[in-house]
């Protein structure tokens, strides 16, 4: 029955704040704020460590996830190995303060072919029921056609990614 708890608490909480805060045809921020019932050094290990573990494997080069590696020391990268030899940096590591604030430069997916730049800001908080993570994607710079059609989708995945974290570490 705890198990259930749990992961009910996971699927419920870490969609029940997310949304896209302003979104023009030069960019858009992303807000979602989760809720794990672990602890904030156990986020954090999940957050960089144990990136493969819980990132959904579609959203990789590789199609599989177990490809991906983050070092959380600024200068350093979120990246993926790729089959047969190669790389993919996802974004650069420009802040990180252990269990406190993760920050990461650079587009995701289809995005880091663009002429734009992203910052998204990973934030722990110590709460009640464990750890509040505050994940923040703001995104602009040129498309042809805008950047307001990417907005929703780029938020969902976005979300989905860090309910896969919260999911993980609830197991």
């Amino acid at each position: 029955m705890r198990y259930l708890l749990i992961f009910l608490l996971a699927l419920t909480s870490a969609a029940s704040q997310a949304e896209v805060m302003d979104q023009s045809p030069a960019g858009f921020t992303s807000r979602s704020v989760h809720v794990s019932t672990a602890a904030p050094d156990q986020v954090w290990q999940g957050l960089t460590k144990d990136i493969g573990k819980w990132w959904n494997a579609d959203h990789t080069f590789s199609g599989d996830a177990e490809n991906l590696f983050l070092e959380a020391e600024a200068g350093e990268e979120f990246g993926e190995k790729l089959p047969g030899g190669g790389t993919v940096t996802h974004m650069e590591v420009v802040y990180a303060e252990k269990g406190k604030v993760l920050r990461l430069r650079g587009g995701l997916g289809p995005l880091q072919a663009m002429a734009l730049v992203g910052v998204m800001t990973v934030e722990l908080a110590a709460v009640e029921a464990g750890t509040e993570l505050t994940v923040t994607y703001v995104v602009g710079g040129y498309a042809p056609n805008g950047l307001e059609g990417l907005a929703g989708p780029v938020d969902g995945v976005v979300v989905d990614q860090f309910k896969g974290l919260v999911a993980y570490l609830a197991r």
